[in-house]
């Protein structure tokens, strides 16, 4: 062993500031005198080279992004739903203008620059720490419906103009609290697949007359035409009475293959980013929940849509293995419905005479407050149910802990 260290220490002077192929040739040497692994000899010759070196100098420049930037910037993330980098910073300078439009924002011109010249990754770095919170669970509850299948085409993707804003994906997300007995809620979320405009409605259960009405009314708040529907196979969606009203209104109705989530995958995404990461997973089956849900999706809808900047894939590509993909830059439905050009012009100056009216902080505020009410309604179940039905620690996944209320004190 001494012998070995002897051969390691003499080796290792010459080993430090060496070419690549000179340092490889004293490592060969290193394993033919000693029999060590080659990599196990590599480590050692730089330990041996750099034994004795001062510890190298701490770093002296200044942060560039320091507390008075982190702190404006914690209240847009917080605003926007602490939404990923890559989607924040393409829109963070029309943030900065609709907050400091609203006097939610008071910001010194330094600052203000160096916030609009932030990048991404320094986004998700200076947020991590906020970021590490927001970690919720799931559960399905969706049942197969038998009849009218062969009436219903699979959705294949020739057969919709995806490029189009008109044609949505529609599901139930379930909120029975992980207890399936009796009657309890479930949200209709409703995605354009083009833009990414979405809608949410509550409805009392999953009967197809309560789906079907909540159907229609997400109908009258889109601002352009329905053109196309695709469900999954639930019996609540494959019915005879939106088979006939989808024949009548001439609305193109498809539905996904069986237990092919992936077939819906744009609804599926925003049951979690817009559903459950806004109510969680706790049971409601009230009438007073269902007046709050509908409540908070009003507002909800209005953040999501105008302020929340989504990316869509632009390319894929596969060599062997590896999968390549490119995305478009972050933009709201809003932002992507205006670039679409489908929209009627009334419609289109309505839309931007609502966005104009909008404050995106004071709708956060609205929808704190209305998850904190459903927060309170769930502990006041809970403690009436005792330990039946519920485990308490299923409110560690509402996300009135995980999201802005958390934060409430950066948005007061």
């Amino acid at each position: 062993m001494r012998e070995r260290q002897a051969v390691v220490r003499e080796l290792g002077k010459g080993y430090r500031g060496k070419t690549k192929k000179e340092r490889g040739l004293i490592a060969d040497e290193l394993v033919r005198l000693t029999g060590y692994n080659r990599t196990y000899a590599c480590r050692v010759l730089r330990d041996a080279a750099c034994a004795g070196r001062q510890a190298p100098r701490t770093r002296t420049r200044q942060k560039t992004y320091g507390p008075e930037v982190l702190v404006p910037l914690r209240k847009i993330w917080a605003t926007m739903d602490g939404i990923a980098g890559k989607r924040l910073a393409p829109f963070l300078p029309e943030m900065v203008t609709v907050m400091e439009r609203e006097g939610e924002l008071h910001l010194p011109p330094e600052v203000k620059e160096k916030l609009l010249r932030i990048s991404a990754a320094t986004i998700d770095r200076l947020l991590a720490a906020d970021r590490r919170r927001l970690q919720i669970r799931g559960r399905s509850r969706t049942k197969p419906g038998t009849l009218l299948k062969h009436q219903i085409p699979i959705r294949t993707f020739a057969s919709w103009d995806e490029g189009r804003p008109g044609f949505l994906e529609v599901d139930l997300v379930s909120h029975d609290g992980g207890h399936p007995v009796g009657d309890w809620i479930h949200t209709l979320s409703a995605t354009d697949v083009a833009s990414g405009w979405t809608e949410t409605r509550a409805c009392k259960n999953k009967a197809q007359v309560h789906v079907f009405a909540a159907l229609l009314q997400i109908r009258r708040s889109l601002p352009f035409p329905l053109i196309g529907i695709d469900s999954d196979n639930g019996s609540e969606f494959i019915n005879n009475q939106l088979l006939r009203y989808c024949e009548r209104e001439e609305i193109t109705f498809t539905r996904s293959r069986p237990y092919r989530k992936n077939d819906a995958c744009f609804v599926e995404q925003k049951n979690w980013h817009v559903v459950r990461r806004t109510v969680g997973y706790v049971r409601y089956d009230s009438e007073e929940e269902l007046a709050l849900l509908n409540e908070l999706y009003g507002h909800l809808r209005l953040m999501t849509n105008f302020f929340s900047p989504q990316m869509k894939l632009k390319e894929k590509t596969r060599d062997g293995a590896r999968v390549t993909k490119r995305y478009e830059q972050a933009k709201t439905p809003y932002q992507r419905l205006l670039d679409a050009a489908v929209i009627l012009k009334e419609d289109e100056e309505r839309l931007a005479a609502l966005y104009l009216s909008l404050n995106p902080v004071e709708l956060q505020r609205k929808i704190g407050r209305i998850q904190s009410r459903l927060r309170t309604l769930a502990i006041e179940k809970l403690d009436t149910m005792r330990k039946e039905v519920i485990a308490t620690e299923d409110l560690e996944y509402f996300p009135a802990e995980a999201t802005i209320p958390e934060l409430e004190y950066i948005l007061t």
